[in-house]
């Protein structure tokens, strides 16, 4: 880990805050299966978190600038870690790091208010997450308090508030927490270290296969395989293969998602329905199996999501791609989303 050249005085590179970060620590908790996190603020962009397992499962988590209330980077105050000093293309205008996550997440979740929840969500169409009452607990006359956490939280509403701070290679990234205003606030610094490089898959343009569906439906699905499956196969085919099919021959599925393990095979075929498949483009036919225990990885994210993106290329690297409803800061609601890329098993293997 590098070393600070002024600790105690150092002026923050990012200085950003949310007044409730249950948001933000579930799109962390998407992705919150692997400790070792590479963390990357962009001073436009936002806040990309990415994750990998076994070499063969990579996802990323983007949060953007506008779900903060507060959004400071100061580009002037950029510099590279030791580590990418001697890179050709350093980006001036973002920086990374490692940061272990799940020491992130319990920080976040110290007053116990950063999990979502959906009680709120019977009867609407999409699941939803409840807002923090609006109603207030102490309503007995007293003047708000108006000292600086006031500044950086302004609202005495029961949540926990958050404002982060990083000052660069070698520093921590400090989180300043408070359920409320007036009430008991938290200070924590988590160690940062230089990036390791990651796993890298790049997604072919000349994919085979786009399907968009709602997310409703891929959560039923997966929910219905069995825990101890070994594999998840995808199969596509063209829609034209599928309408001109014979009589007295077995009609080839549109879209079907096979589970096997040691008690059986189920399968899960998906109609030409836009209630279903907004979207649906295939040029051939195509198969590719996955382990289940890394398509698994994906329910977290799944279940906050409304829509999901899957996609296939020609070499079978799976993209899954997961649409979550982040509220702004002003009202209104916005999007953010995690991605997966997975590997598909080799031949031999997935026979």
């Amino acid at each position: 880990m590098s070393q600070p050249s002024q600790p105690d005085k150092a002026k923050p590179l990012l200085t950003a805050s949310v007044h409730d970060v249950r948001y933000f620590a579930s799109l962390l908790r998407g992705i919150g299966f692997s400790n070792r996190a590479s963390m990357r603020f962009t001073a436009d962009s936002g806040i990309t978190v990415t994750v990998e397992e076994a070499r063969t499962l990579l996802a990323t988590s983007y949060i953007y600038a506008d779900h903060f209330d507060e959004w400071a980077f100061d580009v002037d105050n950029l510099q590279a870690a030791p580590s990418q000093l001697s890179a050709p293309d350093i980006d001036r205008h973002a920086t990374s790091f490692e940061i272990p996550l799940n020491i992130l997440l319990e920080c976040l979740n110290i007053f116990g208010t950063a999990n979502m929840t959906s009680s709120s969500s019977a009867g609407s169409k999409h699941k939803q997450w409840r807002r923090a009452s609006d109603a207030s607990d102490n309503d007995d006359g007293r003047r708000p308090n108006t000292n600086r956490i006031d500044q950086h939280f302004g609202s005495n509403e029961k949540r926990t508030s958050m404002r982060l701070t990083y000052a660069g290679p070698g520093h921590p990234l400090t989180l300043v927490l408070a359920e409320d205003s007036s009430g008991p606030t938290t200070t924590c610094d988590i160690s940062t270290f230089d990036s390791e490089p990651n796993l890298e898959l790049p997604f072919d343009a000349e994919q085979t296969l786009l399907g968009d569906q709602s997310s409703f439906w891929l959560r039923d699905a997966l929910a219905e395989l069995d825990p101890s499956c070994e594999k998840i196969t995808l199969i596509a085919n063209p829609v034209t293969e599928v309408q001109s099919a014979q009589r007295g021959i077995p009609a080839k599925p549109l879209f079907r998602i096979q589970g096997t393990g040691a008690f059986g095979t189920t399968e899960m075929d998906y109609p030409n329905d836009r209630e279903v498949l907004e979207i649906f483009e295939c040029s051939r036919g195509v198969s590719f199996s996955y382990r289940f225990a890394h398509i698994s990885r994906t329910l977290r994210a799944l279940q906050n999501s409304t829509k999901t993106s899957l996609r296939l290329e020609q070499e079978g690297l799976l993209s899954l791609q997961f649409l979550v409803p982040v509220p702004r800061p002003r009202g209104g609601m916005s999007d953010s989303f995690i991605e997966f890329r997975c590997l598909a098993l080799d031949d031999d293997v997935a026979q």
